[in-house]
C-alpha cells in the first residue's frame, strides 16, 4: 500500500473513532444545571412555535443570546425528537468541525494527524461539546475563521479571507460581539507579536469582507431587530453584553488570574506539553515567512488574547475561554512531533477510556443532583402529573424543559415561587401544585396537611401541595 494511502486511512480510522466517541451517551444524562435545560427549551419553543427569530422561555421574550445554537438544538429536535441527545447532538458536532479546522491548519506544519488528537482528547473540548453550551459553538465558528485566516497567511491566497468574513459574521450569530472581537483581536495580536503590518490586500479586504460578515450574521440580526427595536438592543447589546463585561451584574467574578488557570485545566492531559511549548517560544524564530513560524506566532496570539481579553471582564466563566483552546492544541502538536507515537496513543486512548468511564459509572450521581428531571418524575407518578410548578428563583427555569408548559410565572415572565404565591391565586387556579424547594427547608413543611413530601435529589426537594 502507498504511504499516501496509509496515511489517509490512518486519518479517517482515528476520526471515525473520536465520532464515536463524541456521540457516545449524549442523552444518557439529564439536562443539567439551569444553562443546558434553559437554551434547550428555547429551542424547543422556536420548534414548537415555528418562530425562529425571536427567542422564548415560558412563552416571554429571552434576548440573552443569538440563534445559533437555538437553530442547531430545533434542528435536531425535528430530526431526532425532543430529548437530551438532540439537545446535545448540535454542540457535539461543533466539537468535530473544531477538531476538523485545527487539522486543516497542522498539515501546514506536518502535524495533521497529532493535532486530531490533541485536540479531540482536550478535557475542554470533551466536556463543552457534551453540553447545550454556546461556548462550543462560537469555538467551533471562531476556529474556523482564525484557520481560514491562517491559511491565508500561509499561501497568501486571498480567497480565504472570504471563508474568515464569513465566520465572523457565523460567530456573530453563536455568541454575538464576541464573535467579532476575538477573530479581530487575535489578528492584530498576531501582526504585534511579529512586528508587522498588515499587507496593502488585507486592509482592502476590510471593504467588502465586514460588509460580508454582516451580511451573514443579518439573518437573524435583521429580523430581531426590526421586529423588537430597542427592546432587544438594549436587553441583548446593553445588558448581555456591555453590562456583563464592565460589571458583576451577573454574579461571576473572579481573581485577574482566573483564567491562566482555566486555560491550564482545559488542555489537560496535554497540560504539560503546553507548558513546554509557552517556555520554548523564546527560542522561536519571530518574524520568520516560513510556515512554521507563522503557525507558532499565530497560535501564541490565538491564545493570549482571548486570555487577556477575559481577564479584565467583571463577569468571568471558564467557558468563555474556550476559543483559545484550539490554540494551545496547535502549540501542543508542535512539541510532539517528534516524540514517540506509543506515549502519544496512551495518553489519548487512556483519556478517552476515563471519559467513557467516568460518564457511564460517576457522572450519573453527581447529574441526579444538578437536574430536576427525576423530580418532576417523580411528582408526576405521584399523581401530579400536568400539575402546575412552582419552580425556584435558583433553579433559573430549568423546570420549564421538563415540566413545559406547566411551570407560573408572574407577569414579568418572572418564575412564581412556592412564597411568593398568595392562597387566594393558587386556589383561583384549582387543583394541586407541584413545589420545587431547597432541600434544607423540607423539615418546615412536613406536618401540614395541605403539603406532601415527595422526595429529593440530595440538592431540592418536590412537593405535592393541595391548596
Amino acid at each position: 500500500m502507498h504511504p499516501s494511502e496509509l496515511a489517509k486511512r490512518v486519518y479517517v480510522f482515528t476520526f471515525q473513532i473520536i465520532i464515536v466517541f463524541y456521540l457516545y451517551g449524549l442523552g444518557q444524562l439529564p439536562l443539567l444545571g439551569p444553562d443546558e435545560p434553559r437554551y434547550a427549551q428555547v429551542a424547543r419553543e422556536m420548534f414548537l412555535s415555528g418562530d425562529y427569530i425571536t427567542p422564548t422561555l415560558g412563552g416571554y421574550t429571552w434576548f440573552e443570546k443569538p440563534s445559533l445554537l437555538y437553530w442547531l438544538i430545533a434542528a435536531s429536535f425535528k430530526v431526532f425528537g425532543v430529548n437530551e441527545w438532540s439537545a446535545r447532538f448540535g454542540p457535539a458536532l461543533c466539537g468535530l468541525l473544531t477538531i476538523v479546522a485545527v487539522a486543516f491548519v497542522a498539515r501546514e506544519i506536518k502535524a495533521g494527524l497529532l493535532s486530531i488528537v490533541v485536540t479531540a482528547t482536550c478535557l475542554g473540548l470533551i466536556v463543552f461539546s457534551r453540553a447545550a453550551s454556546f461556548d462550543v459553538v462560537v469555538t467551533m465558528t471562531t476556529t474556523w475563521s482564525l484557520a481560514f485566516f491562517l491559511l491565508r497567511e500561509l499561501s497568501k491566497r486571498r480567497v480565504y479571507l472570504i471563508g474568515f468574513y464569513s465566520f465572523v459574521g457565523l460567530s456573530l450569530l453563536a455568541k454575538g460581539l464576541v464573535g467579532v472581537v476575538i477573530p479581530f483581536g487575535v489578528v492584530g495580536a498576531y501582526y504585534l507579536l511579529r512586528r508587522a503590518w498588515p499587507e496593502r490586500s488585507v486592509w482592502l479586504s476590510l471593504i467588502w469582507g465586514v460588509p460580508l460578515a454582516l451580511a451573514v450574521s443579518a439573518v437573524w440580526y435583521g429580523p430581531v431587530i426590526a421586529k423588537h427595536g430597542w427592546t432587544f438592543i438594549d436587553e441583548f447589546f446593553v445588558q448581555h453584553h456591555f453590562a456583563r463585561y464592565v460589571s458583576n451584574k451577573y454574579h461571576h467574578p473572579q481573581p485577574i488570574y482566573f483564567y491562566p488557570a482555566i486555560i491550564l485545566m482545559l488542555a489537560l492531559p496535554w497540560t504539560p506539553f503546553l507548558v513546554e511549548a509557552l517556555v520554548k517560544a523564546r527560542r522561536w524564530a519571530w518574524r520568520d515567512s516560513d510556515s512554521l513560524s507563522i503557525v507558532r506566532v499565530f497560535a501564541l496570539a490565538w491564545l493570549l488574547f482571548p486570555i487577556v481579553f477575559f481577564s479584565f471582564s467583571g463577569s468571568k466563566l471558564p467557558g468563555y475561554i474556550l476559543p483559545a483552546l484550539p490554540a494551545a492544541a496547535l502549540l501542543i502538536a508542535d512539541v510532539l512531533r517528534p516524540r514517540k507515537p506509543a506515549l502519544l496513543i496512551a495518553i489519548a486512548y487512556g483519556t478517552l477510556m476515563l471519559v467513557i468511564i467516568a460518564l457511564t459509572f460517576i457522572a450519573g450521581t453527581y447529574a441526579h443532583r444538578e437536574s430536576v428531571r427525576d423530580l418532576i418524575a417523580l411528582g408526576d407518578a405521584r399523581g401530579y402529573a400536568n400539575a402546575p410548578v412552582l419552580a425556584l428563583k435558583s433553579d433559573d427555569r430549568s423546570a420549564e424543559f421538563y415540566a413545559h408548559g406547566r411551570v407560573v410565572y408572574n407577569s414579568h415572565g418572572e418564575v412564581v415561587t412556592f412564597d411568593e404565591i398568595s392562597l387566594s391565586e393558587a386556589r383561583a387556579r384549582g387543583g394541586k401544585f407541584l413545589v420545587l424547594v431547597p432541600r434544607e427547608y423540607v423539615e418546615n413543611y412536613r406536618g401540614w396537611g395541605s403539603i406532601e413530601v415527595i422526595g429529593d435529589n440530595g440538592r431540592t426537594a418536590i412537593l405535592g401541595w393541595s391548596p
